[in-house]
């Protein structure tokens, strides 16, 4: 007899559009405790095997781009770790509302990191 409860280390269910920009497209899952630090001993006392395994948020490609350009995991995993963290972040902020204008499909160009 199947059960409608999920798996307590399942992510959460997918909403209808990206947690950040609210368009409804393509979503990917973003760990808000990046995955590389998962067994790294200061992640593993900070936070639970469920929760490392739970925080997830459902971006659409083009944040979840932009969040890992700009920011490296341990600054993810350290400062960032909330959707509303993500939010509250002016230069994800900006851009969040900068492409929440745009059409569903839009794919902004990278830019070209200086050296």
């Amino acid at each position: 007899m199947p059960t409608s409860l999920a798996h307590p280390l399942s992510p959460p269910p997918m909403p209808e559009g990206c947690e950040l920009c609210g368009r409804a497209e393509a979503l990917t899952k973003h760990h808000l405790i990046p995955r590389a630090l998962h067994n790294k001993p200061r992640y593993r006392k900070r936070y639970s095997r469920e929760e490392r395994l739970t925080a997830i948020a459902w971006l659409c490609r083009p944040c979840h781009k932009h969040i890992h350009r700009l920011y490296s995991e341990r600054e993810l995993a350290d400062r960032l770790n909330t959707v509303t963290a993500l939010g509250d972040d002016a230069a994800i902020a900006a851009f969040v509302t900068w492409l929440a204008s745009k059409p569903v499909g839009f794919k902004p160009k990278a830019q070209r990191r200086r050296r």
